[in-house]
């Protein structure tokens, strides 16, 4: 059955088999007694049964019906281990997570590439759920999530993360380590979530809001940027709002540290308060 099942490239799929490999993640996942793990696209559940040895439960959740109906065959008597069968970008985690067990969970996933980023909003807006996420990302996804202000790699993500979680990195992975081979390398994070954003944005909604306005044009200065996405701000209000934040509206977005975007924000929620 396991060799008759290919990956199905419209779902991004490609199947992590390298036991030593496996055995680092779960290794960075560092289980404790009692803990609880939300496994995203488990595939042929290679990685959900080395999780399942030390989990109290394991729920994993997986698009491929014919990988749902082998994984439950897997795991038919595995009592602390649930396949869910569900688009995780549809799927309700608090009500997929909190009804079963109240406490923080832990996340572990190899993602498929084409939905990382939305994968991690999701993350993002759901990090009360969770005390720890273990995430395999293509590299240069990675890269961007860790990367600091001034650089190419820098962008809305960066921001978004540093406010939530305290990143690291833990483990290169080559393509040689899945089946079937990508083109490009991958990279796995922990995100240890912060009890409380690493500094006060004030409105959150707006915060995002202007962070995604900054980098909508990158080659843009700030000013151009801004006065696109807020265009009820006239020239002299947006001029005052800058001047306050203490901020060169010349910038650009990718120079902006979450500290300096943490003021812009508040100060022109400010100016745009009836």
């Amino acid at each position: 059955m396991m060799e008759r099942i290919h990956a199905r490239k419209s779902l991004g799929q490609n199947f992590l088999v390298d036991e030593n490999v496996l055995s680092r993640i779960v290794n960075i996942v560092d289980l404790c007694p009692g803990d609880r793990v939300l496994e995203i696209g488990p595939g042929k559940g290679a990685l959900t049964a080395l999780l399942a040895r030390e989990a109290e439960h394991v729920v994993a959740v997986e698009l491929d019906r014919r990988l749902v109906s082998f994984l439950r065959d897997k795991f038919q008597n595995a009592e602390n281990v649930e396949v869910v069968e569900g688009d995780i970008l549809k799927t309700d985690l608090s009500g997929l997570l909190a009804d079963r067990w109240p406490g923080k969970w832990k996340a572990a996933a190899n993602l498929p590439y084409n939905i990382s980023s939305q994968v991690l909003f999701k993350f993002i807006d759901n990090r009360d759920l969770f005390s720890e996420l273990v995430l395999m990302l293509q590299k240069e996804v990675g890269e961007r999530l860790v990367a600091r202000p001034c650089c190419k790699e820098y962008g809305i993500l960066s921001v978004f993360c540093r406010l939530y979680f305290e990143i690291s990195r833990e483990l290169p992975v080559r393509p040689g380590s899945f089946r079937p081979v990508p083109k490009v390398d991958s990279l796995v994070l922990k995100f240890r979530v912060l009890e409380s954003p690493r500094v006060d944005v004030g409105d959150e909604t707006f915060f995002r809001r202007v962070v995604k306005g900054a980098f909508a044009q990158r080659r843009k200065t700030l000013w151009n940027c801004l006065k696109s996405a807020f265009t009820a701000l006239g020239d002299v209000e947006l001029g005052q709002a800058f001047e306050k934040s203490g901020i060169d509206p010349r910038r650009r977005g990718e120079t902006l540290s979450l500290e300096e975007f943490a003021v812009l924000a508040k100060v022109i929620t400010d100016f745009t308060r009836p």
